[in-house]
């Protein structure tokens, strides 16, 4: 099966989960997430016109979006470390993992004194989980508040979070929905427009549409299994 045709099959699968909830499948962007993907396999993805490449490490990134070509946009989904601020600039259109002050004011002062300014995800460790990187739900307020009053040069799009791994996606429901009430409690306090959400992957993410996903980062399902990789 082509990646076109495993393209076209999840988004049929996006747009009966949107029917669920009473939603537009405009609404829902597929990032096609191409860690350890050869060139190749992700030049076929933006050749099928998925909607963006999400990759989680800067350094593969580099060695990969030079090659690629196209007007994809392409999204940074894995940790940032601050000594790869700078590249991660040059290779990504979005970051979806601002987790800290530190790292805000990196890419703020890096942005300083530039016309550009970058879309950012706050990533949420909405499970509480010690080994995965995001910040809590508690500490979300001040971030933001951050990002208006000090880093004009960055633009709050949305949150991002990884819900504790389950097998059944049923089980990552309460996680989503509390993405999203996070969400709603940061619009209102700082009058923002809408956030985006970014949840959902290739195990849960028409659970994660049903409950308000606009971005789903999808790997297996579009690529098939992960090629072995460092």
């Amino acid at each position: 099966m082509s990646f076109a045709d495993r393209l076209a099959f999840v988004r049929e699968r996006v747009v009966a989960a949107c029917a669920r909830a009473g939603r537009d499948p405009a609404t829902v962007t597929i990032v096609a997430v191409s860690k350890t993907q050869p060139i190749d396999a992700v030049t076929e993805a933006v050749a099928a016109g998925v909607d963006a490449i999400g990759e989680n490490r800067v350094q593969e990134a580099a060695a990969k979006r030079p090659l690629v070509g196209g007007a994809t946009p392409w999204h940074l989904i894995g940790p940032l470390q601050r000594n790869k601020a700078k590249t991660a600039l040059d290779l990504f259109d979005l970051i979806e993992t601002v987790d800290r002050p530190e790292l805000a004011d990196r890419l703020e002062a890096l942005l300083g004194g530039s016309d550009r300014v970058l879309p950012v995800f706050l990533e949420v460790n909405i499970g509480g989980e010690a080994q995965k990187s995001g910040l809590n739900r508690e500490a979300s307020p001040a971030l933001v508040e951050r990002l208006l009053k000090r880093c004009p040069h960055l633009c709050l799009r949305g949150l991002m979070t990884v819900p504790p791994y389950d097998p059944d996606p049923q089980r990552s429901r309460p996680h989503f929905e509390a993405l999203r009430r996070l969400a709603r409690e940061l619009e209102t306090r700082f009058a923002l427009s809408p956030l985006q959400l970014s949840m959902g992957m290739t195990e849960d993410f028409e659970v994660a549409v049903e409950e308000g996903a606009t971005e789903v980062r999808l790997g297996r399902v579009l690529f098939g299994e992960r090629r072995p990789g460092p």
